[in-house]
């Protein structure tokens, strides 16, 4: 992963997963888990499957490396338990997008899968976060999980409390496997609990023995960062984008019965200022993202 990050100006990630599925009509995501029990479902598995892959085959025909994700956004320890679903489906999520990637050929220097974890609680409320000694405990039974299936990275996404992202990173730096850590933003570019994303990092940093190969926002429009009045050095550890197609607010777009994006030239154009401006490598979609948006920018990236 640090090679690749070396390497590569452009790196692609995936856009939406989870909110395809939802706007599918055909899948029904699980109460607790989301997406993560789909792949023992062999009809609602080839659906997830089909979005996986026409990331990775855009990504092959653009000649870029790309980033995707297990289905585990919500199998945490707890959450599992109580669901009655296998206790082995984040092993499982692992081999399914190993599985996955060696169906189409694809090498790991080409496909990198990240195993992913979320927040305990409510992802848009930072005051039901962790904190760091909690989050530590609470998320190592799925990091371990995640780390044993043979994932290349760690990531953890949607992030809106610090102390918690920071035992997160504490419970990732024991596993030796490189890692993620990437926050939820409002539009002042702030993360959700008030703190700078320069203190955030700085926090992270300092208060791990092995810090994070860098640092993502994700789930937020691309001009909710507002980089011209970030310090300049967070780009040093700034590293990625996975940007929501909407700038409407979190709790706007939670509301929202229909599908929200704005333009995507606009939505590609900010993103793009972010690689060629500010040195941000890894670039991607969340909620109300798709191929056309990750097409945009294969399109129009730095020659």
């Amino acid at each position: 992963m640090k090679k690749l990050l070396e390497n590569n100006p452009f790196i692609l990630m995936e856009a939406a997963i989870v909110e395809q599925l939802r706007r599918s009509g055909t899948v029904r995501l699980h109460e607790t888990l989301v997406n993560a029990p789909l792949i023992y479902n062999p009809a609602a598995r080839e659906i997830m499957s089909g979005i996986y892959l026409e990331y990775m085959r855009l990504a092959q025909s653009a000649h870029l490396p790309i980033l995707v994700c297990t289905p585990t956004w919500r199998a945490n320890q707890a959450r599992v338990y109580e669901s009655g679903v296998n206790n082995a489906v984040n092993l499982d999520a692992v081999s399914y997008m190993r599985e996955l990637r060696d169906s189409e050929g694809y090498g790991d220097a080409f496909v990198k899968i990240g195993g992913m974890i979320g927040c305990r609680n409510d992802c848009y409320e930072p005051d039901e976060g962790l904190s760091a000694s909690e989050a530590e405990q609470f998320h190592a039974w799925q990091i371990q999980q995640l780390t044993s299936g043979g994932v290349d990275f760690l990531i953890a996404e949607t992030l809106p409390n610090v102390q918690e992202a920071l035992g997160i990173a504490r419970a990732m730096e024991v596993t030796g496997v490189p890692y993620i850590i990437s926050f939820v933003i409002s539009r002042d570019g702030h993360v959700l609990d008030g703190s700078s994303l320069k203190a955030a990092i700085d926090l992270i940093d300092s208060g791990t023995s092995r810090p994070p190969l860098g640092y993502m926002v994700n789930c937020a429009h691309p001009s909710f960062l507002c980089p011209e009045q970030q310090p300049g050095d967070i780009f040093n550890r700034l590293i990625g984008y996975q940007a929501n197609a909407s700038s409407l607010d979190h709790c706007e777009l939670e509301q929202a019965e229909q599908l929200q994006a704005d333009d995507v030239v606009e939505w590609g154009q900010l993103m793009l200022t972010l690689n060629k401006s500010y040195g941000v490598k890894i670039l991607g979609g969340c909620c109300g993202t798709g191929v056309e948006h990750l097409q945009y920018l294969i399109k129009h990236m730095p020659g």
